[in-house]
């Protein structure tokens, strides 16, 4: 008889009230429906970071490279536990990687820390924890702003934004545009949720679960901000290009993924190929998520793909041992088909 891997997430029939991102409060078709009107406005925005081209005289033409985000809801697990250690790392983290998928490299970071009542102790916490994040991201911490504003934020709650800005070599940017079929897909692991999904985590886990599951909850991004500066230098010392990079955030693979292909193509991913972490499964096991609802929330264990040609492959795993090999580019719908 057959048997579901042990370590899969099963895609068994969901209880009659499973959770969903969308029931938890978060419409990810609403908030695509925003992006792509801001798109039709500004043809510059567009990927997973914005470029600015630079044609500086006698000089190379370069892309400044800018992009913006925040750490969201998993700040409430940071107050429920008082950890605040870690917040700024996620915080650099979910700019710098999104800055590295069109191959820039990190210039310079800000930061935007907002609450009601300035906790000079605490707010030590969180700004160390951006300065970890700035150097584990090769960036310049140079400013930011501090905001106290009575009476708009709980007692003991605050928000954070950041900022990174980075420069790429027009001739090396990654676009995503030489991916063909036949390509190979890599993945890099993730340190565990990274910074999304939380608002279903809390609505799986009651509080005093989350205290329990605090350590895995609170893990901070992983920042690939190294590992793929290294596959770049190895890469051009070998003859080989990195074709696309997709950092998996919200949305997670699903939908992250195909904002790197080219039309007609296709990600075939061999979910064997990696270990989902465990958290992962809990988090569909207790709250009845139904196993695609899971791969477009989550990034389930894969925080950052890269895709490659298979002359590659070998110099690629010399460079990032770590690397799996999970799945291939086809022709098709610009989708990932997850096998």
């Amino acid at each position: 008889m057959k048997r579901q891997h042990p370590r899969r997430p099963a895609d068994r029939p969901a209880p009659r009230r499973a959770l969903t991102y969308k029931t938890s409060g978060v419409d990810i078709e609403l908030a695509d429906k925003l992006v792509d009107h801001l798109r039709r406005r500004s043809k510059a925005i567009g990927g997973f970071a914005g470029l600015f081209p630079l044609e500086p005289d006698g000089g190379a033409p370069h892309c400044l490279v800018a992009c913006t985000d925040g750490v969201g809801t998993k700040l409430k697990v940071a107050f429920a536990l008082d950890r605040h250690e870690t917040v700024g790392i996620d915080l650099v983290a979910m700019c710098v990687n999104d800055l590295i998928t069109c191959g820039a490299r990190p210039l310079f970071f800000l930061d935007y820390y907002a609450t009601g009542k300035l906790d000079l102790a605490r707010s030590k916490r969180i700004m160390a924890g951006i300065i970890e994040g700035c150097r584990l991201g090769r960036s310049v911490l140079l400013g930011g702003e501090t905001a106290e504003m009575p009476g708009f934020y709980p007692k003991g709650e605050y928000d954070l934004a950041g900022f990174s800005v980075g420069i790429v070599k027009r001739s090396e940017v990654i676009d995503g545009t030489k991916i063909f079929p036949g390509d190979l897909i890599l993945g890099l692991p993730s340190s565990g949720l990274h910074s999304n999904g939380y608002s279903l985590v809390r609505k799986v886990f009651s509080d005093r679960r989350i205290r329990k599951l605090g350590r895995e909850l609170i893990a901070p991004t992983r920042i690939y901000v190294p590992q793929i500066a290294k596959l770049q230098e190895g890469f051009r010392a070998a003859g080989h290009i990195i074709l696309g990079l997709a950092h998996i955030t919200g949305g997670g693979i699903v939908e992250n993924l195909p904002r790197v292909l080219p039309r007609r193509t296709q990600a075939v991913l061999h979910q064997h190929a990696w270990q989902v972490p465990p958290i992962m499964l809990a988090i569909q096991r207790e709250g009845g998520v139904p196993a695609a609802e899971m791969w477009r929330t989550f990034n389930m264990g894969i925080g950052m793909i890269i895709v490659i040609r298979p002359n590659a492959l070998e110099t690629a795993r010399a460079l990032l041992p770590e690397a799996k090999l999970i799945g291939e580019v086809t022709a098709g719908r610009r989708e990932v088909r997850i096998e």
